[in-house]
């Protein structure tokens, strides 16, 4: 439909969210990519598909199902409504979740202040939702932050406040300035949003150190961690991952969000979120705060698909609760591609100091500094020029300012596919420079 043909609304009948840059910009990056299939895509955090098995996906769901009856003593009768009827609204998988939890993370956690969502997308509006009481409220979050994040907080009119992050991947100086600045608006902060490994977009980790002195600076200030962990288990450094938040947590000040996307399978579209704090109801019943987030969720989606669980079920319950055990082959394959992208882009930009790039220790993304702003502009002329594809840090940010950065993700592609990638990016920026100059 075009501008001209009749109309019955405009956007700006409908919730002001609707028009906002963090809304559009998952939409504009893929339509970039449907648009020029034929480019190498450094831009998709998509998990690597090389492992993808749909036999495995009916062995989970059998192996939940045996796990059902066997186990938990269930009758055939059961099992079959617990896995195709209408289910729990906080979801069939908790218990397992966690075991996960306790395996991997050295995490201690009921599991009854689990929430199995759809995604951690939901697990993330759920926890926004409930946290966004009144328009005095506002959410610190580490910038460069990550998209869906902050078009969440837009849809629940919760003001995002940004924290310097920098290498350290947190401020925490800062962010104890914007918390005196937000009451001293007479505004109220919630939260502080924060991936502590190997964040989505910078790459950046935050030390051990950091840690403890970010859960301080929490209880001093009566604030919560929100925090995201969606690619904890793909470091590259050898020795043990630095503990979570959570796991350092003995003052129910963190809300852990999880995922299986990147760790099982992403179209099963499951997350979950912890959600232990203590909350006082009308009554004067205390329960966990997961049991306000199962109260709206109920009202959102009305419970996580009970066959996708299982499949995750399943899947986890093969590996011994252990998705470190799970992702030895992904792991490896993250980490080859990981040490490729930046042995490629040191042959390619030697000595060249306008050209700078992190070092991450895991995960998917490597962000790029260049001597230009980069835009959607550009974007759209390195993939129909070019043939590449990459994300411009400008949507990272929360206001209009330019950026020099952009950021390549090393998880769905071959380090063949990287070469070729390097090679046409190395052309873009080349000519962008010598245009520039000229």
């Amino acid at each position: 439909m075009t501008a001209t043909e009749p109309v019955d609304l405009t956007v700006a009948d409908l919730h002001p969210a609707l028009g906002d840059p963090a809304l559009t910009s998952m939409n504009f990056l893929n339509e970039v990519s449907e648009r020029y299939p034929a480019a190498v895509s450094l831009a998709a955090g998509r998990p690597y598909e090389e492992f993808f098995d749909l036999a495995a996906v009916h062995r989970h769901l059998d192996t939940f199902h045996r796990h059902l009856t066997d186990d938990l003593g269930h009758s055939p009768e059961q099992a079959r409504r617990l896995l195709l009827q209408y289910g729990r609204t906080k979801g069939i998988v908790h218990q397992l979740i966690a075991r996960n939890l306790a395996v991997d993370e050295q995490i201690t956690v009921d599991p009854e202040a689990v929430v199995v969502t759809v995604g951690c997308q939901e697990a993330m509006f759920l926890v926004l939702r409930a946290l966004r009481a009144g328009p005095e409220d506002v959410l610190l979050a580490v910038a460069p932050t990550y998209v869906g994040l902050t078009g969440a907080a837009r849809l629940v009119d919760l003001p995002v406040w940004p924290v310097a992050g920098g290498p350290s991947g947190v401020d925490v100086a800062d962010l104890s300035v914007q918390v005196r600045r937000a009451r001293a608006a007479g505004l109220r902060p919630r939260a502080c949003y924060v991936m502590p490994d190997f964040a989505n977009p910078s790459g950046v980790s935050i030390s051990a150190e950091d840690r403890r002195r970010l859960l301080t600076l929490a209880a001093e200030e009566d604030l919560l961690l929100l925090e995201d962990n969606p690619y904890g288990l793909f470091h590259s450094a050898d020795g043990p991952r630095p503990p979570t938040l959570k796991a350092l947590d003995t003052g129910r000040r963190v809300v852990y969000l999880g995922s299986f996307a990147k760790t099982v399978l992403p179209g099963a579209r499951v997350g979950y979120v912890v959600a232990d704090q203590r909350v006082a109801g009308p009554d004067g019943r205390v329960g966990p705060l997961a049991d306000q987030l199962a109260m709206i969720k109920s009202m959102v989606t009305v419970n996580t698909s009970p066959i996708a669980q299982a499949v995750i079920g399943g899947r986890l319950l093969e590996n011994g609760c252990s998705l470190v055990a799970a992702n030895i082959r992904e792991r490896s394959a993250y980490t080859r591609n990981l040490r490729h992208l930046v042995t490629g882009l040191r042959r390619r930009f030697p000595g060249r100091a306008a050209v700078r790039w992190t070092v991450p220790a895991g995960g998917f993304f490597v962000v790029v500094t260049v001597p230009f702003p980069v835009d959607d502009a550009l974007l759209d002329r390195s993939a129909r020029d070019y043939g590449v594809l990459w994300t411009p840090m400008a949507h990272f940010y929360d206001d209009t300012a330019p950026v020099c950065a952009l950021r390549l993700s090393v998880s769905a592609v071959t380090p063949q596919q990287i070469d070729v990638g390097l090679d046409r990016l190395t052309a873009l920026i080349t000519d962008e420079v010598a245009r520039r100059a000229g």
